[in-house]
């Protein structure tokens, strides 16, 4: 009986916990070229931030092959309990996600780092899918779009001849 209240409780204190986050996104805009692990844009100073309300997407725009791929998602956790995010995947293999492992208290921010492999010429729209104890379905989906331009191609010298 004893185990049967216990396991009643922390049923209505997981339900309770679940019906209490909210995440907000905002695109990070700050060069991460550099970037090894999620706490770096923490400690940039001057960066900015592109308030776009809900902001789930990062459209690379138009960049050059084999380029760093490496974005920034912003999130701050404007529920009322701490925010745990148990995967994210990318929508292929070259689209890595990297995201914090502790749980985001209220009120915090946290990032999501994103890479794109560059080395991949043309068009791109990818999606990495974040599994949280969040409010709505427990899913969000992010979005990366863009196009890798082609390398162009070496212009030819001329060489001098030697009757010149």
């Amino acid at each position: 009986m004893k185990n049967i209240l216990c396991f009643i409780a922390l049923i209505l204190l997981s339900s309770t916990i679940l019906s209490a986050q909210d995440i907000k996104f905002t695109t990070y805009n700050g060069d991460k070229s550099d970037a090894k692990d999620l706490k770096t844009a923490d400690e940039q100073r001057g960066a900015k931030l592109l308030q776009k309300g809900n902001a789930t997407e990062w459209n690379y725009g138009t960049i050059e092959k084999a380029s760093t791929g490496v974005r920034f998602f912003k999130f701050t956790n404007t529920g009322t309990a701490p925010l745990v995010i148990s995967n994210a995947k990318g929508s292929c293999g070259c689209t890595v996600p990297s995201y914090p492992k502790e749980p985001i208290m209220p009120g915090a921010a946290g990032y999501i780092k994103v890479k794109y492999d560059t080395k991949r010429v043309g068009a791109f729209t990818k999606y990495v899918t974040l599994t949280t104890n969040a409010t709505s379905n427990g899913t969000t989906r992010l979005k990366i779009m863009g196009t890798v331009e082609a390398e162009a191609p070496p212009t030819p010298t001329k060489e001098k001849s030697m009757f010149n």
